[in-house]
């Protein structure tokens, strides 16, 4: 026997006169953070290409100065200051509402206003994105190619561009993309980073889920070959059992682990990209200020456009770390 549905009017039957419910629920399942655009420090950009500079000491020396010598010879304490920089690109996405489904009372609700926060939570969700991607820069040239910025992927790494002068890129140390990722590795990874800071200063992992699991695996085993299990005394007062790793101290520092945005995440195959990031060595320029304009209605409803033009400033590449493979 066939039943007819409740919105098929054109074969009678018993369901044609069923009520339907509706919930006054709207569930948008998405993953919104965006740890690496939300910790990093905002300044102001004044033009299309933002670029900042870079300075070293030179290697300490243990010779002495014999009695009585003069100097004879200067040196250029500015010899080896570069100039890094980044193009601006910009970020938009529009959105609208017809004048009849402004006028209809829906669930969510959906009118002009709840499509414009919608508009930027997912501008939000294509900026953190594009500072988590291995896109280089690029310049505007009227013939297709837009303005596009350097993402942490391209910063960090040995071979940047010819524009970060050999001195300044992130030394190989500070850089996994192999198989068998252990403790030992990630400890080396972070002694290499403190090796060219020379500060302990807090690090943070933005880690992808396979990666965010990894560390959490260094809480259960000794992350030696034979993965022996550790022991760990805890009060079981309120019965619960925490392996998660959040914050991992190390020889030369904390290193806060966070979770990265999984839509953002340069590798959604493997899941295994992280970044070791110093706060205090990377930054977000804004040339146009996140904002909504909205545009003239012609009849057909509300319309307009959220927009943003920005870029990343990574002041010392050697100051960060990356892992893009770990098994």
């Amino acid at each position: 026997m066939a039943f007819s549905g409740t919105y098929d009017t054109t074969n009678p039957g018993a369901a044609v006169s069923n009520r339907e419910q509706l919930l006054d629920v709207l569930t948008i399942l998405a993953p919104e953070e965006t740890p690496v655009l939300s910790a990093a420090t905002k300044t102001k950009a004044s033009a299309t290409f933002v670029e900042w500079t870079v300075d070293s000491l030179a290697a300490p020396s243990t010779a002495g100065v014999a009695e009585g010598a003069d100097v004879i010879t200067f040196t250029d304490k500015f010899s080896g200051r570069a100039r890094l920089g980044n193009y601006i690109q910009k970020f938009r996405r529009d959105f609208m509402v017809s004048d009849l489904q402004e006028a209809a009372d829906s669930v969510g609700p959906a009118k002009i206003a709840q499509a414009e926060a919608k508009a930027v939570r997912e501008i939000k969700r294509d900026i953190e994105a594009t500072l988590c991607s291995s896109n280089d820069r690029s310049v505007e040239d009227g013939a297709g190619t837009v303005y596009g910025l350097r993402g942490l992927g391209k910063w960090v790494d040995t071979s940047p561009g010819t524009d970060v002068p050999a001195a300044y890129r992130t030394p190989s140390g500070s850089i996994y993309a192999s198989n068998a990722f252990t403790e030992t590795v990630f400890n080396d990874l972070i002694t290499s980073i403190y090796r060219v800071t020379g500060s302990t200063n807090n690090l943070t992992l933005v880690a992808d889920t396979a990666l965010r699991r990894k560390i959490t695996d260094f809480a259960r085993t000794s992350g030696s070959a034979d993965y022996t299990v550790r022991n760990v005394n805890t009060d079981m007062g309120n019965s619960t059992i925490k392996l998660s790793v959040e914050m991992y101290q190390s020889d030369h520092g904390l290193v806060s682990v966070v979770n990265m945005n999984p839509d953002c995440a340069p590798d959604t195959t493997n899941k295994d990209t992280g970044y070791l990031l110093n706060p205090d060595y990377y930054s977000v320029a804004e040339y146009i200020p996140l904002g909504s304009t909205r545009l003239p209605n012609f009849g057909g409803g509300e319309r307009g456009y959220v927009d943003t033009a920005l870029t990343l400033l990574v002041k010392h590449p050697g100051a960060h770390g990356k892992i893009t493979q770990i098994a």
